[in-house]
């Protein structure tokens, strides 16, 4: 047993511990440091960034598996938030603190959904909960983003890959699917429907738009070599046709705008055979679908008589096109009577369909669609208030990254801004991961933060 030994006066006590006490406290302690460093020592960055970056695999993966397995992507977003919080355990920081305004400005876009609920009927609660927990992502991923340390380079470029190679595969089995059902798909587009794709061919199209540039930045910064290289340009190539196969207005528009900025961006750079080039190619493409793809064909003249058909309302029953421009007037007229803060989200339906019975009663139930127009849904759902807080908080990452080069963030803001003209896109779980993460993406690799270590010279390009 251990002896106290007086001390003097004004002096604390000293408790003397015999030798084997004190050899099995030293043990104990010993054992409970050694844990700890092993734990410290095992969960390093390296290994939180590969885990962060299968997770971002994971969503990726998870947008083409959608009809039969629909969570992989939503599971590869929550292994993606546990990666941010292992890091803030381990290390206690933000590694990209400073870039805080760049990431909460998405933040904000939640915080507008969920305060929509003070705009909402009781009627709707339910509707209203759902579209809070579809617009989680707005919250999870840019803090998530916010709190990790940029992708390392080498996974930055497989995640680009393993998105020009699932979309490659997903577009080559449809192109299997059409040549071998070709007559009954081609009917299908002179009645303006399309034929099936995975994921839903407006997604699709997108997808292979934003596939189509990544092979064109790799291939333009000649970051590949020998077959790989040829792999890219295939598959490139490839996407480029089979979008005027698969002939979704959506995809075409965004493929061409993006064409031309790139000739822009060509020419300024004087690079004058790669700027004809994809000139070139851009006035081949359709001249050679239009006589030689049967869906092609239809789709653009099925798109004329559609046109053709707006003055009657009735056709709204039959034809896409003129529904839409109707989902327009109809949205119009809900928001005249709230013009600043809007109707409410949840109780968007419910508005529109009254106004549907009051000025359209032509339009069956069945056809009275939502406003396909991202930009005059807010408007509608949120009021001229609501819908200048959006682009403010979504346009301002392209506003700070505006003296970066940053070719996939422009890329992914210009597809995304011509589907918002002319979808809802943000009104689905596909469609929301799709338009933010891509841009997520791109900007954490555009962030500064701390210098990457063990990165060989001649392999600084982040693909961002």
């Amino acid at each position: 047993m251990g002896n106290a030994v007086p001390g003097k006066a004004g002096t604390k006590s000293v408790t003397c511990v015999s030798p084997k006490r004190a050899a099995v406290g030293m043990r104990s302690t010993s054992v409970s440091i050694s844990a700890a460093s092993s734990t410290s020592s095992w969960l390093t960055v390296g290994r939180i960034q590969t885990a962060a970056a299968i997770s971002c695999g994971m969503v990726i993966t998870g947008l083409f598996t959608f009809p039969f397995f629909r969570v992989l992507s939503s599971i590869g977003q929550g292994c993606l938030v546990l990666s941010a919080l292992a890091y803030l355990a381990q290390f206690r920081e933000v590694a990209q603190l400073r870039k805080w305004p760049v990431y909460f400005c998405f933040v904000l876009i939640f915080v507008m959904h969920l305060a929509a609920g003070l705009n909402t009927t009781a009627a709707n609660a339910k509707e209203f909960w759902r579209d809070v927990v579809l617009q989680l992502p707005f919250l999870l991923l840019p803090l998530s983003f916010w709190i990790l340390p940029p992708l390392r380079i080498d996974d930055l470029k497989r995640l680009y890959k393993l998105l020009l190679g699932v979309t490659t595969f997903s577009a080559f089995g449809s192109t299997i699917y059409y040549l071998l059902n070709a007559d009954y798909i081609n009917e299908l587009y002179i009645h303006s429907k399309i034929m099936p794709t995975v994921p839903d061919h407006i997604r699709f199209s997108l997808l292979i738009v934003l596939s189509v540039a990544v092979g064109a930045v790799m291939l333009n910064r000649k970051v590949l070599t020998g077959w790989r290289r040829a792999a890219v340009m295939g598959a490139t190539i490839f996407l480029a046709g089979f979008l005027h196969l698969l002939a979704v207005r959506s995809g075409l528009v965004a493929l061409y705008v993006l064409a031309v900025v790139a000739i822009g961006y060509l020419l300024k750079k004087q690079a004058w055979r790669k700027a004809a080039s994809v000139a070139a190619l851009m006035v081949v493409l359709p001249v050679v679908s239009y006589f030689t793809l049967p869906t092609f064909y239809n789709k653009y003249h099925n798109t004329k008589d559609d046109a053709s058909r707006v003055e009657q309302t009735h056709s709204a029953n039959n034809y896409s096109l003129v529904g839409r421009v109707y989902s327009y007037q109809t949205a119009l007229q809900v928001w005249k009577d709230n013009p600043l803060l809007g109707v409410g989200k949840a109780d968007l339906r419910d508005e529109m369909a009254e106004r549907y019975r009051e000025f359209f009663p032509q339009i069956d139930t069945m056809h009275q669609i939502q406003p396909h127009n991202q930009f005059l849904l807010y408007l509608v759902a949120f009021g001229a208030l609501g819908l200048a807080l959006f682009i403010a908080a979504f346009y301002y990452p392209l506003w700070w990254a505006r003296r970066r080069h940053a070719p996939m963030l422009v890329a992914q803001y210009l597809i995304v801004t011509l589907s918002f003209m002319v979808e809802p896109t943000m009104e689905g779980q596909t469609g929301l991961t799709f338009s933010l993460f891509f841009l997520l993406l791109p900007l954490s690799s555009v962030a500064e933060c701390r210098k990457e270590r063990g990165v060989r010279k001649g392999r600084q390009w982040r693909p961002a």
